[in-house]
């Protein structure tokens, strides 16, 4: 490889991080508003099936780019992306608390008691939130490349819709089991959110296949990869 790609790769690697510490840490910061994700209000354990946090909206996107690192730049790549994610969010916990404690002037915009109910469960939130996805995120890339290996970089749809699957029912089992413990939400709505969330994330997992194969296929035209062949920076 030359130099002037090795530098392309090095310089997309930085771009897909900088995209997953953002979906990342902005999950945790609009955690607290609640949507539908489907017309009609089903019920389950006597909640709405498809209620979700707006904080899922994003979520999948860092799994779709693990999942791209994973393939086209190996496990420890992934891994290095996965523990930076952790330091950010953690950084972003440490600036909410610090601007909560600072007191907001006469005619600021936003009084103190309204940026207090938009942010101060963010940094519980993002406690949750790193505990459930640390283990998710490194199941995903433990899982990815059990598969890829097994399957010589073979059937890459199977690595991809597997790992995320499984790591998908392990993060919103965790997080919502997490901010439960917590206080955060009421133990009535678990089952409900853990159902909801799951199904939504494994449609968005489906979904994004085609994308993973889109990129990977434009990731080894542009760096004569083969299905086995990773890059390293």
């Amino acid at each position: 490889m030359t130099n002037q790609k090795k530098e392309l790769a090095k310089n997309l690697y930085l771009l897909l991080a900088g995209l997953f510490i953002t979906s990342l840490v902005v999950s945790n910061l609009i955690f607290q508003k609640f949507f539908y994700w489907y017309p009609f209000d089903i019920k389950i354990f006597g909640n709405s099936l498809f209620e979700l946090s707006v904080g899922v909206l994003p979520y999948p996107i860092t799994f779709l780019i693990t999942d791209l690192i994973s393939e086209i730049y190996g496990k420890k790549s992934a891994n290095q992306v996965v523990i930076i994610g952790i330091f950010a969010s953690f950084f972003s916990m440490g600036i909410l608390l610090m601007a909560n404690e600072v007191p907001a002037i006469k005619n600021s915009p936003i009084d103190d008691q309204t940026f207090n109910e938009v942010f101060a469960l963010s940094p519980i939130a993002v406690l949750a939130s790193m505990i459930a996805y640390l283990i998710a995120q490194f199941i995903d890339i433990r899982i990815y490349h059990f598969w890829k290996n097994l399957t010589q970089g073979k059937m890459l749809w199977l690595r991809n819709n597997f790992s995320t699957f499984t790591s998908q029912f392990v993060d919103s089992l965790l997080v919502i089991g997490l901010l439960s413990i917590f206080g955060v939400l009421e133990w009535t709505l678990f089952w409900g959110l853990v159902i909801s969330s799951f199904l939504f994330k494994i449609l968005v997992a489906a979904l994004d296949t085609p994308l993973l194969y889109l990129f990977v296929s434009i990731f080894r035209k542009t760096f004569h990869l083969k299905p086995t062949d990773e890059i390293e920076i």
